[in-house]
């Protein structure tokens, strides 16, 4: 029986919690599902398009159920909230959605649902358009610092307080604005970081909005 598509993605996300990114090639996932690699190769063509695979998957439940009558900024906060959450989900999630261009149901879903709030908004195409994808970047780029901190997957996790140490070893005469912020930036409730710069971002798109 010729194995399915979906089964070979779901098998690459459960050895991508494993041995995150890295670890995830086409030999040992052929190795897990017990089939030969060329199997493999009938639907994913190398690595990276399997990863476009993963990427898609990672995004399923995001997005999937936006209230249109809600306010635009509660929309684009909700739904940034299910991508970070999605791409938590996993180890390496973000390392997995960064840098995948690909065009898919779930990442137009997810597109749909941003930039349609801000186009009910009033906001131009571009605004729409830019904003939409302004918002993915900071999620991304958001998970991607917040994730090897996260010890679920990695034992070998970033410890904050060997960081914070380094950055105290540096003269506070030379650097007395990050010196004197290391609470803050060694802060770990990600989730009020998450929302202090996603409500300012949301406020940036608001001042593009007729009437502002």
């Amino acid at each position: 029986m010729r194995i399915q598509r979906e089964q070979v993605v779901r098998a690459a996300l459960s050895l991508l919690d494993e041995a995150g990114i890295e670890g995830v090639t086409m030999r040992q996932l052929a190795q897990r599902l017990n089939i030969q690699a060329p199997s493999l190769y009938w639907h994913f063509a190398n690595k990276q398009a399997l990863l476009d695979g993963m990427a898609d998957a990672l995004l399923e439940p995001v997005a999937r159920d936006v209230d249109v009558s809600a306010p635009w900024d509660e929309v684009l906060q909700r739904v940034a909230g299910e991508l970070r959450r999605a791409l938590l989900s996993r180890r390496d999630g973000a390392r997995v959605f960064a840098g995948t261009y690909v065009v898919t149901e779930n990442i137009l879903r997810v597109s749909e649902a941003l930039m349609g709030a801000l186009r009910r908004a009033g906001a131009s195409s571009r605004v729409a358009a830019w904003g939409c994808f302004s918002i993915v970047y900071y999620v991304l780029g958001f998970t991607l610092e917040e994730q090897p901190l996260d010890p679920r997957f990695n034992s070998q996790s970033v410890d904050p307080s060997r960081g914070r140490a380094q950055f105290s070893s540096f003269p506070p005469e030379r650097f007395p604005h990050v010196l004197s912020a290391l609470a803050d930036i060694f802060d770990t409730d990600f989730d009020t970081r998450f929302l202090f710069g996603l409500e300012r971002l949301i406020r940036g798109l608001k001042a593009d909005l007729p009437g502002s």
